[in-house]
């Protein structure tokens, strides 16, 4: 029996900040990472970068693959794949080969 998507992922996570954290700055990480707070900055990773139902992220990233289940505003430049969930609120510029948005999600975005 296969797990799905959301069971590897979030199997692997290297990296993670909850709702009640609020960090400033540059973040570079490998594996894959989840932000269920705040964040404003840079980001920078070849890998995952998760937000989760109550990040909030304000950043210009650049990313291998990315998943959106909360709000980001900034700049995304996804290697991969950007994923935006129903939940998923995007506001900015997002540039990726693949991009996969779900019915419900709120983009505000300009996509390349």
């Amino acid at each position: 029996m296969k797990n799905s998507r959301k069971d590897i992922t979030e199997s692997k996570i290297t990296g993670f900040f909850d709702k009640d954290t609020e960090i400033k700055g540059d973040l570079h990480f490998k594996g894959t990472f989840r932000v269920d707070g705040r964040f404003k900055g840079k980001v920078d990773s070849q890998s995952t970068l998760i937000i989760g139902d109550s990040g909030k992220v304000d950043a210009d990233v650049k990313i291998g693959h990315m998943i959106i289940n909360g709000e980001i505003k900034g700049n995304i430049q996804a290697s991969e794949k950007v994923e935006v969930s129903a939940n998923g609120r995007v506001f900015g510029t997002i540039t990726a080969p693949k991009l996969v948005v779900e019915e419900g999600a709120y983009l505000e975005a300009n996509c390349q």
